[in-house]
């Protein structure tokens, strides 16, 4: 058996710039993320869903460069790649079984082994007993778990979701983040959220992005560090995230 190809980081970006539209919505980033789970912040229009599709593969860069995994065709690194997008089209007569089956055969699982990776992945998001279950009888909150599902089913080396808790009751974004925690050991989870409590919680590093730009790269402790009493938010890694956007204290305004 050949040993896996491992790199020194399974994200690379030099100068990214991606558009949306005619907008230029990832405005010159360079970073690096490897192993471990990166929590993507930002205000809204910040550039965050931009940047989940282009790691997707499904947007093109402007300029720049993007390195994926080291690289190679488009096909061979969208099997090693998982992508849960903000907006999750999913068949609704379609059973959950029968829907992850599918991503897992649209993704080349080989097919003896699709079997044991779907009921894996069910497993993992708590829909072991739904799992025959059509998708039109769930709740917002499953539907975004077997959304999580399809994206985990090819057990990635690059993890992408675009706002996975919405829809997530309390105690699954609980269960959530335990995963994030798992899924971290050997793969490179990149989480665009707006809920800055579960970067805290589940997150080795954290991205802050501001009208397309990197404002900040470290670790959640480091973003709690950049805050003071005097910054707008509820605990210190809130007030970290005022602090470096420069978010002004506005009683009462949005």
């Amino acid at each position: 058996m050949t040993a896996p190809t491992t790199f020194a980081c399974e994200i690379e970006a030099r100068d990214l710039r991606v558009r949306a539209g005619r907008r230029m919505a990832v405005d010159g980033i360079t970073l690096t993320m490897g192993r471990g789970v990166h929590g993507l912040l930002g205000p809204n229009g910040a550039g965050k869903t931009t940047l989940i599709r282009a790691l997707a593969t499904v947007l093109r860069p402007a300029s720049g460069t993007l390195c994926l995994l080291g690289g190679g065709q488009q096909r061979a690194l969208r099997r090693r790649i998982g992508y849960l997008p903000q907006e999750f089209g999913h068949y609704r007569r379609f059973t959950v079984r029968e829907f992850v089956e599918y991503m897992a055969w649209l993704k080349e699982v080989p097919g003896h082994d699709i079997p044991a990776a779907v009921q894996r992945a069910v497993d993992r998001v708590g829909l072991a007993d739904r799992a025959d279950d059509r998708l039109k009888t769930l709740s917002g909150g499953m539907i975004r778990r077997v959304g999580i599902a399809q994206a985990i089913v090819n057990d990635p080396d690059v993890l992408l979701l675009d706002e996975p808790t919405a829809g997530l009751d309390p105690a699954q974004r609980l269960r959530f983040r335990d995963l994030l925690t798992e899924l971290g050991t050997d793969t490179c989870v990149v989480v665009s959220t707006h809920l800055v409590e579960d970067v805290a919680a589940a997150c080795t590093d954290v991205v802050l992005l501001a009208g397309g730009k990197l404002v900040f790269q470290g670790t959640p402790g480091q973003l709690a560090a950049a805050g003071t009493d005097g910054h707008p938010g509820d605990s210190p890694i809130e007030r970290g995230y005022s602090a470096v956007l420069g978010t002004p204290h506005r009683r009462g305004s949005w």
